[in-house]
């Protein structure tokens, strides 16, 4: 029996399955997946063949070269995929898997872009945060999430919700 992962979006419009695993978890720092998922790095993993499969909704395309195509969501904005054209499979942005620590990264990509201070993130204090900057603190994010929870659900959003 084959063990799938799924993943999707933020807001649940797009979601996906795939059957297996995945291939060459990483962390791409080339120039052009900094800009992709507007941060330091984008981490992918290769969903080789047709284990992939998009379960809800379409995602919206961005040719962002030649070769390669990235998939996203539409309506939150969330980073998903990236399509070599050439490639017999896509990969996954490993944020968007339901559980992202399932796939460790075993290499980092493109580390001629890499930002000059990215080996000292591990050494910056971290803190839990209370968010009193917010009316209602942490408990009014809890209470007002409008974020696809980590599995798959028949709808989205939930009756009721939007």
């Amino acid at each position: 029996m084959s063990r799938h992962h799924s993943g999707g979006c933020q807001c649940g419009a797009i979601r996906y399955r795939i059957e297996g695993g995945l291939d060459y978890p990483h962390l791409c720092h080339c120039r052009m997946c900094q800009k992709a998922a507007g941060n330091y790095f984008m981490p992918l993993g290769f969903a080789p063949g047709k284990m992939l499969s998009i379960t809800r909704g379409e995602p919206g395309w961005f040719q962002s070269s030649d070769p390669v195509r990235r998939g996203f969501c539409r309506d939150c904005g969330t980073p998903l995929f990236f399509d070599t054209l050439q490639s017999d499979g896509m990969a996954v942005t490993l944020g968007s898997l339901d559980d992202p620590a399932a796939f460790p990264p075993v290499s980092q990509d493109g580390i001629e872009t890499r930002v000059p201070f990215f080996a000292a993130l591990g050494t910056l204090p971290g803190k839990n945060v209370d968010r009193d900057d917010l009316p209602g603190g942490l408990a009014s994010i809890a209470s007002t999430n409008h974020q696809h929870p980590d599995h798959d659900t028949e709808a989205w959003p939930r009756e009721g919700k939007s």
